[in-house]
């Protein structure tokens, strides 16, 4: 019996048609098909602009760095995230300033960021932690208007914040990432995009994405009107996403809404057959918000249960069971440690989450005898 992974693809055969189709035509890097899927997220989100790039963490970088703020500056984001939220900062030469959580929904709170601020800060960097939306619009009234706001939303294409708005739409931000990696909601195998309803970021971003290099005489500070001739304006990247990702990305995107309601089926299972575990918590969903559920997080009382954590995944590693933890604290990275002075117990709930933390698994392949599966390997470990 093969072991249920914590996340995967679904890969079907509209996909693999998408993709030959482009590998038999004569552009396969940046050409038609990457507008294609930058108009589709667009008509999603409800964004103005859509630049689709690379990776995720190519997007957060470039969202940064598209914001050209003075180096010795600060931005804030959470410790409950992968490193790539903080590393964007820290690229630009600000310095990272991490918040700490809700203890419920895992989220940065506007209280978390407004002990964060300093009159140095410049950008916050709100987490949609496993698909739940966080408090945006309330971190926006706590920042005022001077500060930038840049939604990471790796987890959330898709989810919906209580007043209806769908992530991604930059109503009180001013960009939003998303990531395409194979774990994701949709993978186009990688991939990321910055969204924005401000035309001075979206151009920018797209001459950034191409090493800083704009071809567009309107745009040229010399007088030259060659045809062959460019001129480099920015210190660019080549964070471009080619054709062949973004047909698999923009077939996946017809899948989207399929994929989600899948994952909020197998959410509502979970729920049901965990909710009178002891020593178990099940993820909250904020009233009123729609999550794209990217994870399903747990809280284990491992101590409770008398076992750990290791040996909890080893045990249902046994069970055929795979499982993650998302994520080791920021701060706790030696790197961090290191170069900005923090230690543990600087952030205590989000220390406390991630002592109980374990992702379960969860996407939209899983057969309802895989869910079983999990549900019955779960448990019999916490009885």
């Amino acid at each position: 019996m093969k072991t249920i992974p914590y996340g995967c693809q679904w890969i079907d055969g509209k996909d693999i048609r998408a993709v030959s189709r482009v590998l038999k035509g004569e552009l396969i890097t940046q050409g038609p098909v990457a507008e294609q899927l930058e108009r589709q997220l667009c008509r999603i989100t409800g964004a103005k602009y859509c630049v689709v790039l690379a990776n995720g963490t190519a997007a957060l970088h470039l969202a940064v760095a598209a914001l050209d703020l003075e180096k010795g500056c600060e931005g804030i984001t959470s410790t409950n995230t992968f490193v790539a939220s903080a590393n964007a900062i820290a690229y630009s030469g600000l310095t990272p300033v991490l918040a700490d959580i809700d203890p419920d929904t895992f989220n940065v709170t506007p209280e978390s960021v407004k002990n964060k601020l300093s009159r140095l800060t410049r950008v916050v960097i709100p987490v949609h932690f496993a698909g739940q939306p966080a408090p945006v619009k309330d971190i926006r009234k706590v920042v005022g208007d001077k500060i930038k706001i840049i939604e990471d939303a790796a987890h959330a294409i898709g989810s919906v914040d209580a007043d209806g708005t769908p992530v991604g739409a930059c109503k009180w931000s001013d960009m939003t990432i998303f990531s395409f990696h194979p774990v994701k909601t949709i993978t186009s195998g990688e991939g990321g995009a910055i969204t924005t309803n401000s035309r001075e970021l979206y151009e920018r971003l797209r001459v950034l994405r191409v090493g800083g290099i704009t071809r567009n005489p309107r745009e040229f500070v010399s007088p030259f009107d060659d045809p062959w001739y460019y001129e480099m304006q920015y210190l660019g990247f080549n964070y471009r996403l080619t054709d062949i990702h973004s047909a698999l990305g923009l077939s996946q995107l017809s899948k989207l809404s399929r994929f989600i309601k899948r994952r909020r089926e197998i959410v509502a299972k979970y729920n049901r057959a965990f909710r009178d575990l002891p020593h178990l918590k099940t993820p909250l969903e904020r009233p009123n918000v729609f999550s794209a559920f990217h994870l399903y997080v747990v809280q284990i009382d491992f101590k409770a249960l008398n076992s750990s954590r290791k040996q909890f995944v080893s045990e249902l590693f046994k069970k055929n069971v795979g499982s993650q933890v998302h994520y080791i604290p920021v701060h706790w990275h030696p790197y961090y440690a290191r170069t900005y002075g923090f230690k543990r117990g600087d952030l205590p709930v989000s220390e406390a989450y991630y002592a109980k933390a374990l992702s379960l698994p969860l996407y939209p392949k899983m057969t309802n005898a895989d869910v079983a599966q999990v549900i019955r390997a779960v448990s019999s470990l916490c009885k």
